[in-house]
């Protein structure tokens, strides 16, 4: 949890690039990441010397070579705690001439440097940079959990900063999501849509809180930091803030690639993961030939939320499970790719449920309706009831400034604290969760008035495949007696005597 202080000083941070002229916040936490980055290397290089000097042996791995550059600048001087302390002009042009042409060649075999070939140093001038790394090196980012909270809390901004925040999706809904699915240590997890990795981000927090055993084990301690972790996404600036989300959560190596999900041919993708967690992009779509053949013969539609419903079919072993947050025009779209997609998670797979989400979960910058899908793969059926619960509260005011309505150990699925009395109506994520273990049990005996509740399959067949919650839910509709309207006009000129009769007795008491 970040202190008022770290907060402030990440503000000041934020207000300072600003108010110097870089407002496209994707930018700012792009230049930020760069700047982090640099600061990591010194630190791992430092480490090095240390371990070097305690065993007297020559350092192993060097990241900043010995010697000068054909521009005869010491690579020591590159270092972070070298050029911090240099005049803003000489520190200026060190980072644009020297220190940038260097980072876009560094190969220290991590994802992260792959996805520096094309960084880009834009802050436009020397005293804002002085001034930026000046704040930076003050924030205190000596454990794992401050590093990926403080990046957490910038990440945090593109959610309140217009069009870009449709690149992150809000953390107590990964939350969610992850806790609902179970990840462990032995899965394989994709992310298709991945922006700023978010998914994997919380992957790996919740597998250290729940799974803390997985690090005593060789095999799946190399199998978290290498193999476990995968995301693709488009847009290479997500790509670098990505990877360094997951490098200070404390992920090594993951693999994030640059590809279009939607495009590209999934021969080598097939079948490969147990887990996928996602939030694609709604409400967009494809020209047929830009479509990948393979996911054609799923379903043919030129619709992206339709397409990468059948990416992760596509993507998933065998027993392998989803959670993915699809736009509510999926859950009852009427043309023939919506029945059939919805048949073949029906009938062909297993569909588990459908959270329904509230209209403001993705605000500011996008009001639609959207539901969490949960399914497992299967490719011979399997579906018996299918679970839905309606989420009215998730612990945000649903309007444009999304603030926290309980006190923060109160919110997300697994509070700290419990929730007492009319606390839930505020927040029902707990309540899901709870609810989500009992979808076999005490949840098939809820009555359809209830927010959860289970629906067979032949029902929901009998409905097109209809998945909408409102499709199946029942209304109490209370009865309300009938009064005349001579009643209703007599109490009327009763109510008016009596306002009279008080404002005359108000008045004598004025006078």
């Amino acid at each position: 949890m970040l202190t008022g202080e770290i907060r402030n000083q990440i503000d000041q941070i934020w207000n300072a690039f600003w108010s110097g002229g870089i407002a496209n916040p994707v930018e700012v936490i792009e230049q930020i990441t760069y700047l982090l980055f640099l600061k990591r290397l010194d630190e791992v290089q430092e480490l090095e010397e240390r371990k070097a000097a305690r065993l007297g042996k020559p350092v192993e791995r060097r990241i900043f070579p010995e010697g000068k550059d054909d521009k005869k600048l010491a690579y020591e001087d590159y270092r972070w705690k070298r050029f911090k302390n240099a005049e803003p002009g000489g520190m200026y042009k060190r980072l644009s001439e020297h220190v940038f042409p260097f980072l876009r060649t560094l190969g220290d075999g991590s994802t992260y440097a792959h996805y520096m070939r094309d960084a880009r140093f834009t802050i436009p001038t020397p005293a804002l940079l002085a001034k930026v790394v000046d704040l930076i090196d003050h924030v205190p980012m000596d454990d794992r959990d401050t590093k990926g909270d403080v990046y957490e809390y910038m990440l945090g901004k593109l959610a309140t900063s217009g069009q870009n925040g449709q690149f992150r999706t809000p953390r107590h809904i990964i939350r969610l999501m992850v806790e609902m699915t179970a990840p462990i240590p032995k899965d394989i997890l994709c992310d298709p849509a991945a922006g700023t990795c978010g998914f994997l981000m919380v992957t790996g927090e919740y597998l250290r809180e729940h799974h803390p055993q997985l690090f005593s084990d060789s095999k799946l301690h190399h199998h978290f930091h290498h193999d476990l972790f995968h995301g693709f996404e488009t847009d290479a600036a997500m790509l670098r803030i990505g990877s360094m989300n997951m490098l200070l959560h404390g992920i090594d190596n993951p693999d994030v690639q640059r590809r279009d999900s939607l495009a590209q041919d999934h021969s080598g993708e097939d079948e490969k993961y147990t887990l996928v967690l996602a939030n694609p992009p709604f409400a967009g779509s494809l020209d047929h030939e830009n479509v990948a053949k393979d996911l054609q013969r799923i379903v043919k539609t030129k619709k992206t939320e339709l397409l990468f419903l059948a990416l992760f079919i596509r993507l998933l072993k065998p027993g392998g499970r989803a959670a993915v947050i699809v736009p509510d025009g999926v859950l009852f779209g009427s043309s023939k790719a919506h029945k059939e997609l919805r048949r073949l998670l029906v009938e062909e797979q297993k569909l588990d449920a459908v959270v329904s989400l509230p209209a403001g979960a993705f605000r500011p910058y996008a009001g639609v309706s959207t539901a969490i899908l949960f399914f497992t793969k299967t490719n011979s059926g399997g579906t018996e009831n299918v679970w839905f619960y309606d989420v009215e509260a998730d612990g945000w005011s649903l309007d444009d400034k999304r603030q926290p309505l309980l006190e923060a150990d109160k919110l997300g699925p697994s509070p700290s604290l419990p929730l007492a009395g009319e606390e839930h109506t505020k927040n029902n994520l707990p309540d899901v969760l709870a609810r989500w273990q009992q979808r076999a049990g005490s949840e098939r005996d809820r009555p359809r008035t209830s927010q959860s509740f289970c629906v067979p399959k032949s029902e929901i067949a009998e409905n097109g495949y209809d998945l909408s919650l409102n499709r199946y839910r029942q209304v109490v509709y209370e009865e309300v007696a009938h009064v005349p309207p001579k009643q209703i006009l007599a109490e009327l000129m009763a109510l008016e005597r009596e306002i009279e009769a008080g404002l005359k007795e108000l008045e004598g008491m004025l006078k």
